[in-house]
């Protein structure tokens, strides 16, 4: 049998000490990947910035009537006919979530991609983080890190992932309040009512969620022929098929309507949903998510990207 794809770590999945080391070792490497790649985007990145109270300034815009006076930019009026204000950018720090899924399926790596699902993860959390934290914005893990306001914002949460004996396959997130933003990365490869119902919480706290399908190449399309045995990671059954391209179609549909079902309902909410592939650039879904993470509480990057 020809082997598509393995388990890029072959550490027993109930052995959480020795995922914890396993973790420890690689998170310096997928931190300095992390940086190399917000190097490629940081040039376009900004912070989402609005009007409000603060220091720096933000906009002029025609004066309205009623406004106090103060707010005039008297030197900028007197280049033309109108009356110009001087807003300020409103400079209060945001609460943003960062996730990447931490279960056994995301190991997977084929002879087609560049890293592991875990791997592509972690480097677009530590990415985000990064970037986040340069931005002013509070980071946060869900069951490893309060909120945290720091320039290495990123460093820091790497190091609390370092040290995380356990890291649950799914944690709590009922503690995530109104107006925050939560960044999750995953297969997502559960039932999808499964997903649903773990994520419904967030919609009931009026939470914005994106969402990162982190993809094998392998997964989506399903090159698989003659006699193949398929694992299950989480499980460690195994399926034997004799003919494995007869397989192909179906289970391609059913990739498929998994997904957009779970897209679809994200839309609904007013959430984002993009998909990341491992055999090509980490930068790609970071550019999604600031769009979508920049745009108003009903943008329209809730759709398949």
């Amino acid at each position: 049998m020809a082997k598509i794809g393995e388990a890029s770590v072959p550490v027993a999945t109930r052995d959480a000490l020795a995922r914890a080391r396993l973790r420890a070792s690689l998170v310096p490497d997928l931190l300095v990947e992390a940086r190399r790649v917000v190097s490629t985007v940081i040039s376009g990145w900004h912070g989402r910035r609005k009007r409000g109270i603060g220091e720096n300034f933000w906009q002029f815009r025609p004066y309205v009537d009623g406004e106090t006076m103060s707010r005039i930019d008297w030197r900028r009026s007197a280049r033309d006919d109108h009356i110009y204000v001087r807003d300020r950018e409103w400079e209060a720090a945001h609460t943003v979530w960062l996730w990447a899924d931490p279960s056994p399926s995301m190991l997977y790596k084929s002879q087609g991609a560049i890293v592991s699902k875990e791997s592509r993860a972690l480097v677009l959390i530590l990415a985000l983080a990064e970037l986040l934290s340069r931005s002013g914005e509070r980071i946060a893990w869900p069951g490893i890190t309060d909120p945290l306001t720091a320039r290495n914002g990123a460093e820091r949460l790497a190091s609390h992932l370092s040290h995380a004996v356990e890291l649950p396959a799914k944690p709590d997130l009922s503690s995530i309040r109104r107006f925050s933003d939560i960044v999750i990365a995953s297969d997502f490869l559960d039932p999808v009512e499964e997903t649903m119902e773990w994520l419904d919480v967030l919609s009931r706290h009026g939470v914005r969620a994106h969402l990162i399908e982190v993809v094998d190449p392998a997964e989506e399309s399903f090159p698989y022929s003659g006699r193949t045995e398929f694992s299950d990671p989480e499980t460690g059954d195994k399926l034997t098929a004799g003919r494995a391209e007869l397989l192909g179609q179906d289970y391609r549909n059913l990739y498929v309507a998994r997904r957009e079902e779970l897209a679809a309902w994200a839309k609904r909410l007013g959430w984002s949903y993009s998909i990341n592939h491992t055999d090509r650039l980490a930068s790609d879904a970071l550019v999604r998510v600031h769009m979508a993470m920049t745009a108003e509480a009903h943008y329209a990057a809730g759709g398949i990207r």
